[in-house]
């Protein structure tokens, strides 16, 4: 049975919002915190996004022809996957559309054998799949920096206690915090048309915050 992996970057204050990029993100640039991303990637045998997350990153990465960052060759050929009620199609390749009964989906992708799935932004997505514990591991990248403002991961009624299972010290003060979850705190189940909205930060990122994926 494969893993389901969260990877989100952050400010310090839990902000991940492209928008203030510029500010919490773009000054930490490193060669290891660009590797480490990369093998984030490398080591995931298929992607799980909300419809927003899933249509950002689909406007660039199919225009990458030459494996660029060296992760565009694993990004266009791993199977996506995109939880819509509306989307009606998904032309990036090898992408599928997941339009009902989301997390029996997802339990089910999971029990097959292969390298884990991997899932970015897409907060409201994630804590659907939280309470519904099929979340085995999130990595938080963390920004020595305090945004202020902007878009925060950790929206209203996502509850759940962590267990730290490892640190990771990058250049420039960037961490990486790997948490297991130990125990949900359990909300009102999402329907695929409300969890479709996902991450709805990413509306304005555009390119930007595609283009990051390999930073």
């Amino acid at each position: 049975m494969r893993k389901l992996i969260v990877s989100e970057w952050m400010s310090l204050d839990g902000v991940f919002d492209a928008d203030t990029m510029d500010q919490w993100f773009n000054p930490y640039e490193s060669d290891d915190r660009a590797e480490y991303i990369k093998q984030n990637v490398l080591t995931s045998g298929a992607m799980l996004a909300g419809r927003v997350t899933y249509e950002m990153l689909a406007g660039y990465w199919p225009q990458q022809k030459n494996n660029e960052f060296g992760i565009a060759d694993k990004l266009n050929s791993m199977p996506k996957y995109v939880v819509s009620s509306t989307l009606k199609t998904a032309d990036w390749n090898n992408s599928t559309i997941i339009n009902a009964r989301a997390m029996e989906e997802v339990t089910r992708l999971k029990q097959q054998p292969g390298q884990d799935i991997i899932t970015f932004g897409s907060a409201i997505l994630v804590g659907a799949l939280l309470d519904a514990g099929l979340v085995d591991e999130f990595r938080f990248l963390v920004h020595p920096n305090v945004a202020g403002t902007g878009k925060r991961f950790f929206i209203d009624g996502m509850g759940a206690k962590l267990k730290l299972a490892r640190t990771r010290t990058l250049s420039l003060g960037v961490l990486v915090l790997y948490y297991q979850p130990e125990q949900t705190v359990p909300q009102l189940v999402r329907p695929v048309a409300e969890v479709e909205s996902d991450d709805d930060h990413s509306v304005k990122q555009g390119r930007g915050k595609a283009e990051a994926v390999a930073r």
